[in-house]
């Protein structure tokens, strides 16, 4: 009988609910900041330059996360230098929510890192 460890069968759910392998899927190229270490997050960045080509990332963030954010992309900015990344854009916008009939507004932050 075939024995498979708990990431091989979690693979092989998503394969069977998507119809297919997985890893045919398009890659998406947005990381989302949040309560991780900061090095998990410039390490998503950097493999999403060097080993799947990207050729933007998006980078994420709200709240006070949006310092982190900042960080994760000035340190792979500085760790791609030799791929020419720049930062291509920053958006900043804010959303309102409401929560037990109190009106509460939450800051976001969107990075675009490119290479050249």
């Amino acid at each position: 009988m075939e024995q498979l460890n708990n990431e091989q069968k979690e693979n092989k759910g998503e394969q069977k609910k998507e119809g297919g392998d997985f890893r045919d899927k398009p890659f998406d190229n947005t990381i989302f900041i949040g309560s991780k270490p900061l090095v998990n997050y410039i390490r998503g960045v950097i493999i999403q330059f060097t080993k799947l080509n990207a050729q933007e990332v998006l980078i994420k963030s709200r709240g006070k996360f949006i310092s982190k954010a900042v960080d994760v992309a000035e340190v792979a900015r500085r760790s791609l230098e030799d791929k020419k990344a720049y930062i291509k854009g920053i958006n900043i916008a804010s959303e309102s929510f409401e929560t037990d009939g109190k009106k509460t507004n939450i800051s976001t932050m969107d990075i675009v890192l490119a290479k050249g």
